[in-house]
């Protein structure tokens, strides 16, 4: 059974472990995500989220809406969006239908808002396994685009194309 829990400043030690997780660093390389100090906020736009199989943590799930969200990494977008970072922390519960759940679970709340349109996400453009992944799901690609010094195809999952 997964089930999300709220991520909080005591998960910081186990999210910077899976940060270091080849898997992990593999799709994310390059951020930092300053979780001792981001897990003690709770700003209206993100929810930082611990997904667990029989309590056991497992991964990590965050939904932000990209146009509050204060470092304007998606830059200006309009409202009705959500964005989505997830990964799965733990090397030996990848690749048995947890990531999926997760993503499941993911959208669901997403579309539990009425004003929300779409889902955005960025893998790595690069990283052709998280592609067909996200794919998989209804995701669709819009553009390839650089945030940082990572090169991203982002896709898009509008609520009308969500068959979950």
């Amino acid at each position: 059974m997964l089930t999300l829990r709220p991520a909080t400043v005591a998960d910081a030690p186990l999210l910077r472990r899976w940060d270091d997780e080849p898997h992990v660093l593999a799709s994310d390389p390059n951020d930092d995500w300053q979780w001792e100090t981001e897990l003690q906020k709770s700003p209206p736009w993100r929810e930082q989220l611990i997904a667990e199989v029989n309590g056991l943590p497992i991964g990590f799930l965050q939904i932000i809406d990209p146009a509050e969200e204060e470092s304007r990494y998606w830059g200006d977008v309009p409202a009705g969006l959500r964005a989505i970072d997830i990964w799965i922390g733990e090397p030996a519960y990848l690749g048995r239908g947890y990531g999926t759940r997760m993503m499941q679970l993911a959208i669901g709340r997403c579309f539990a808002d009425p004003g929300v349109e779409a889902i955005l996400i960025d893998p790595l453009a690069s990283n052709a396994r998280a592609i067909r992944f996200y794919q998989r799901l209804g995701f669709k690609p819009v553009e390839e685009r650089q945030f940082g010094e990572d090169r991203c195809l982002v896709h898009r999952l509008e609520r009308g194309e969500w068959r979950w």
